[in-house]
């Protein structure tokens, strides 16, 4: 009955998100939304489902990174395609190079994506589309040197003419691969492009979108949902003329990344709803919907007993999938020394998924047997405690002991830090919203 210690490793690797149409990992997924303010999954299918299926829509989706976002946008996608719908997801960090994105580059990865999951569809009238990838294409490889790095001419890969049908995916794939690697390219390909982006976006609607969607409900199916994870993971770094990057794109350029004819749900980071520039970022978009951590404590300070309980079952779950909560609960002592040692897994995290995995994993690494031992973890704990507190500054220990206090956070740059920095947590529950300190900062023993 004991698992082979290899198989629970490779189960509680921290940086797999969970598909939940693969059968395996759906023996993985925990339904935290009990304790995390309401179904959220639900909320965002009903709006395109229910509510608006023949309207384009958009959404914002935020949580601290780790928090398990991907985990539930898959299951969304899952949700969806039974729903009837096409969806197109895909982690942007993929396709952009997150520490320097505009809007051109984001609406040319959403168009190369949906462009690819519809290989089959021919598209017969996208003359704006071509007219502007092949001089987007002439434009950076008058720039390239050496035959091999160029770009292949509109018609030499993907974009290729059959009278006046072509596919999209591998043409604009070129010009977006290239683009990731070289940022004078990337300048230079946002100096043509960003000048003509409605006249981009509406060729990517006219030419790409509508008549896939068209295709696609003559098929049977109900509509298209692009869906856009780990820009959350945007930089925040300032533009050459001073703007911090996430509000640029997300504020600025709101507009534009709204304005697909489609159903769209982009990631955006958390600390976009602590700025000054959040009341236009909700008059661009409805409000973000948040995905918080796990709580493992309530707000009064005693241990939130539901919350340690699906805690305690997400561990448990990865080394034994094909029992029943109770059955799991009964074979804590083959994996642990003792439940007090599970219990103390969880609470260091702060129930945050990423961090509490993580963790595991590490100290599965240390022990390579079971079962595993408390003082491994506490040496653990105690190296990952140092870790944290050595990137704390003078101003955000004061911070930090305003928080612990006060557990509010206000929209103020230093918060921003605090929260980019996973040195404080959002809980939701009972209506509830509120804010504490990560236990791996309160257990220094400073504030």
């Amino acid at each position: 009955m004991t698992p082979d210690i290899r198989d629970f490793y490779r189960a509680t690797k921290p940086d797999h998100a969970l598909v939940c149409a693969d059968p395996q990992d759906r023996k993985y997924y925990i339904d935290f939304s009990t304790v995390r303010g309401g179904e959220i999954i639900d909320k965002l299918k009903q709006k395109i489902t229910f509510f608006e299926p023949d309207s384009p829509t958009c959404a914002l989706f935020t949580g601290h990174i780790g928090c398990g976002k991907s985990t539930e946008l898959l299951r969304l996608k899952m949700e969806l395609e039974k729903a009837g719908f096409h969806v197109v997801y895909f982690a942007s960090s993929e396709d952009l190079e997150l520490t320097d994105v505009d809007i051109v580059d984001v609406l040319l990865a959403i168009a190369s994506r949906i462009s690819q999951s519809l290989e089959t569809i021919q598209l017969t009238k996208t003359s704006k589309l071509k007219d502007l990838l092949q001089e987007a294409s002439r434009v950076l490889n008058a720039d390239i040197q050496g035959i091999k790095a160029k770009i292949p001419k509109i018609g030499d890969v993907g974009i290729s003419g059959q009278g006046d049908n072509f596919t999209l995916s591998l043409g604009i794939a070129e010009i977006t691969a290239k683009v990731k690697q070289d940022s004078s390219l990337r300048q230079k390909l946002n100096q043509f492009l960003g000048p003509q982006k409605q006249q981009l976006l509406d060729a990517i609607n006219q030419e790409l979108i509508e008549p896939a969607i068209k295709e696609l409900k003559a098929q049977g199916k109900q509509g298209l949902v692009a869906i856009v994870d780990n820009l959350d993971r945007l930089d925040n770094s300032p533009k050459p003329w001073g703007k911090p990057q996430q509000e640029y794109l997300f504020v600025d350029q709101g507009e534009y990344l709204s304005k697909l004819n489609c159903h769209l749900v982009y990631t955006v980071p958390l600390a976009l709803k602590f700025s000054n520039s959040y009341g236009m970022l909700t008059q661009r978009f409805e409000d973000p919907k948040v995905l918080p951590m796990v709580p493992v404590r309530s707000q009064d300070g005693k241990e939130h007993q539901a919350g340690m309980a699906l805690l305690r079952q997400m561990v448990l779950a990865r080394a034994f999938p094909d029992l029943d909560e109770q059955q799991r609960l009964e074979a804590i002592p083959l994996i642990f020394d003792s439940p007090d040692t599970l219990d103390r897994l969880c609470q260091i995290s702060g129930g945050h998924v990423r961090d509490l995995l993580k963790l595991l994993n590490l100290w599965i690494m240390e022990e390579m047997q079971f079962t595993l031992q408390r003082p491994t973890l506490e040496k653990l704990i105690q190296s990952s405690k140092q870790d944290v507190i050595m990137a704390i500054s003078e101003q955000q220990w004061e911070l930090l002991r305003q928080v612990k206090v006060r557990q509010k956070v206000n929209d103020d740059n230093g918060y921003q830090q605090l929260i980019r920095s996973r040195f404080v947590f959002e809980y939701r529950d009972n209506g509830q919203v509120w804010f504490d300190v990560n236990p791996m900062i309160t257990e220094a023993g400073v504030l």
